[in-house]
């Protein structure tokens, strides 16, 4: 085989694996909403998009309002990303610009190993070590909050922050770090006013990436959050993401009926959001390349 039948036969593989990728992804989604479209045959679209009550019932009247949910998923993220965004940053320009080789070579390899832990273990520790210890340093009642929650997705999200943040700093053109040093630029000023700046393409992307596996956890957020379907007044409040309800009720729930229906909507609100997510990511990141 010559090099031009196998350039072929590649650009063939990568052909017929992306349009796989695409028909593999519309058939999920077709599947979600397909379904999912069946409960407003018998709930309002508005009682669904508008309501904060959120209570399926066979002895009284029900209710399927989700924005409590919707809250409670975007309020896990938010803390989650205000605590993983500036140390996965600043580890990620510790490890590519002043961390010793050698130790680099210990770092580097135990942040990938956080990335497999699984997310059961996590919730493991948030339920039987972070909780009780931030019940006892916030003097609550217990640890089952979304605070515990968002230090979890926290941890889970560094090893993807990191990794991709470290590699976009150390694609900056080295011209660009010794331009700065000859205009009398220190190694900090040239962190944060040339290398950042320059590599904030990258940057942006790792936290978007971040973001989604965030919203789409479901196992730590079910064991560490508590579980409540009560409209959160603080950080220190128990709370019920989407992705929790999702997994408590689809076990549970009888076939054929408004609830089950309900959680396939559930379903494609998460796909739609991690969509958004990724199309902001990649228009964000167009935005602030340097070209």
């Amino acid at each position: 085989m010559n090099k031009a039948q196998s350039d072929r036969l590649a650009k063939i593989a990568f052909f017929v694996s992306g349009i796989l990728a695409i028909l593999i992804l519309g058939g999920i989604f077709g599947m979600l909403l397909s379904n999912g479209l069946r409960a407003f045959r018998d709930i309002s679209i508005s009682e669904f998009l508008g309501s904060f009550i959120w209570q399926p019932s066979s002895y009284v009247k029900s209710s399927y309002g989700i924005l409590t949910m919707v809250y409670s998923s975007l309020l896990l993220t938010f803390l989650a990303l205000l605590i993983a965004v500036p140390i996965g940053i600043g580890c990620a320009a510790f490890l590519a610009e002043f961390c010793p080789p050698k130790l680099a070579n210990i770092l580097k390899p135990a942040i990938e190993i956080l990335a497999s832990v699984p997310s059961v273990t996590l919730g493991f520790l948030g339920l039987v070590l972070f909780g009780p210890f931030f019940a006892r340093a916030f003097g609550t009642t217990h640890g089952l909050h979304a605070f515990n929650g968002a230090v979890l997705l926290a941890i889970m999200a560094l090893p993807t922050i990191i990794s991709i943040s470290e590699d976009a700093i150390q694609a900056v053109p080295l011209a660009y770090k010794e331009g700065s040093y000859a205009l009398g630029a220190n190694k900090w000023e040239t962190l944060t006013k040339v290398i950042l700046p320059a590599s904030a393409s990258g940057i942006i992307a790792s936290v978007m990436l971040g973001m989604g596996r965030v919203i789409g956890e479901t196992m730590a957020v079910l064991m560490a959050t508590g579980n409540s379907l009560a409209w959160p007044e603080s950080i220190f409040s128990p709370v019920q993401p989407l992705t929790a309800t999702i997994a408590i009720e689809m076990g549970e729930v009888p076939f054929d009926t408004p609830h089950y229906y309900s959680l396939f909507m559930l379903g494609v609100i998460l796909f739609v959001i991690t969509l958004l997510i990724n199309f902001a990511s990649d228009k964000l990141s167009s935005r602030f390349q340097i070209k």
